[in-house]
């Protein structure tokens, strides 16, 4: 019985006679497991169903072959013949079942390995992945927190602007207290100020008491102020203070950036802007009123 050799073994198995060419071709006729290999490894190739076609190469070697005269060649046949093919004996057919079994096995087994393979890849690029999508993940939340701290940044930098802007109006008012007192009052600001100690003196006698300590008493003036939700601001003021003090005052701590009227009750007045520059003493607010937030 005549060897079975790798193609045959090849197409035994239920391989594709061109595939079982170019694996045969492709390996150097090196064996079945080396044929078997190749297949495997290419079996997604575009061109692995297409016709093998040997080499230009191999047309010289046929060509050599075919010059060769019919003795030499009827010698060659008759020494292969006697030599058994390729100097192995050939199998019988329970060896080649045998043979394709075991290669049937063999191939079974590449194919595992081949699957395992492709798994641990597929487990590994999973892991590639969700490695890249936490760096995105952390990119992300990197750039959340660079921009709230610029927005907290700009906030701060916001309120220590309007701090700032606040302490300028408070030094404004004060220069511009300053300024009344000595423009309108001349020296009476310090007399004001060093009269208290010397009023128990004057108290003795009776008849000094008039309007001269009435007018001092009247120094400061008390203001209350009701806000537009029903609650109230009390502080005091220097009776020569203009009016747009305590309007600096409502702004700053009760009007929450509204604009507003002040008025009075009783008698009912509405202050104007021109009103803002007049002293407390000169607008009747002199010793103590009550003024009234109303929305412009």
């Amino acid at each position: 019985m005549a060897e079975c050799t790798t193609l045959d073994s090849l197409l035994e198995m239920g391989f594709d006679r061109n595939r079982a060419e170019k694996a045969v071709a492709h390996t150097g006729n090196q064996g079945i497991e080396r044929a078997m290999d190749w297949l495997m490894e290419h079996e997604n190739d575009p061109d692995i169903d297409e016709p093998y076609v040997p080499p230009a190469g191999n047309t010289l070697g046929t060509t050599e072959e075919q010059s060769q005269s019919p003795t030499e060649t009827s010698e060659s046949a008759t020494e292969f013949a006697e030599e058994g093919g390729d100097g192995r004996r050939p199998m019988t057919e329970e060896e080649r079942l045998e043979q394709v079994k075991r290669l049937e096995e063999l191939m079974k087994v590449r194919q595992e390995e081949r699957r395992e393979r492709e798994r641990k890849d597929e487990i590994e690029r999973e892991k590639q992945r969700r490695k890249q999508g936490q760096e995105l993940l952390q990119v992300k939340q990197k750039l959340q927190d660079d921009e709230m701290k610029k927005l907290a940044d700009q906030r701060r930098r916001e309120k220590m602007e309007d701090r700032l802007a606040k302490q300028r109006v408070k030094d404004k008012i004060a220069r511009d207290r300053e300024e009344r007192a000595q423009k309108f009052g001349g020296g009476s600001s310090s007399t004001g100020l060093s009269s208290p100690p010397s009023e128990a003196p004057l108290q003795s006698p009776p008849e000094n008491q008039g309007a001269p300590p009435a007018k001092k008493d009247y120094d400061d003036c008390r203001i209350q102020v009701r806000l537009l939700d029903g609650s109230t601001l009390s502080t005091v003021f220097k009776a020569q203070e203009p009016l747009a003090a305590v309007r600096v005052y409502v702004q700053m701590n009760g009007a929450n950036g509204q604009d507003f009227n002040l008025i009075t009750p009783y008698p009912r007045r509405m202050y104007t802007d021109l009103d803002m520059e007049k002293p407390l003493s000169e607008l009747g607010l002199v010793p103590s009123a009550v003024l009234v937030v109303t929305k412009k």
